[in-house]
């Protein structure tokens, strides 16, 4: 566990914009501890593991979260009540991804960093939310987004 307390990432903000990538971010962290089964239904933790995952969590609140959630001593009761608050964030980030895939086109950008920079930002998003894109996904769009007289490089 000592060593999971130098591998700090951002601690879960108030207003919650952070919240799917903090739960992959706790989630990475609580797996290489070896004490991500504490988050997992019937899980067969013993109270150490379980009292380790809480301190590792509370260290990754805001403050006014660690008000909020200061009294209660499971982490997976922790998870389950962000999960029923918070998750609703995938129906408002996903058709926002997926409208911004849907337009994304190489001519808006001023260099093809740029257009890499949208793109892997997108699909990181989309991912996070659940949906899968894969590399001929990844492909294809960039080809579609070409201009015509250009099409000889999407065959």
């Amino acid at each position: 566990m000592a060593n999971l307390a130098n591998l700090d990432f951002a601690t879960l903000d108030i207003t919650m914009k952070n919240y799917l990538t903090w739960v992959l971010d706790t989630k990475i962290h609580l797996k290489a501890g070896n004490i991500g089964d504490t988050i997992r239904e019937e899980n067969s933790s013993s109270s150490q593991d379980r009292a380790n995952a809480m301190i590792f969590i509370h260290r990754h609140f805001d403050e006014g979260l660690k008000n909020e959630y200061l009294t209660v001593e499971d982490p997976l009761t922790i998870w389950k009540a962000l999960r029923n608050k918070y998750n609703h964030q995938t129906t408002v980030i996903l058709p926002r991804a997926r409208y911004e895939w849907t337009h994304l086109r190489i001519q808006v950008f001023k260099s093809v960093a740029e257009y890499n920079f949208a793109l892997f930002r997108i699909t990181s998003q989309m991912k996070l939310c659940g949906d899968t894109i894969s590399e001929e996904d990844l492909l294809e769009k960039t080809f579609s987004t070409f201009h015509a007289f250009n099409v000889l490089l999407h065959q």
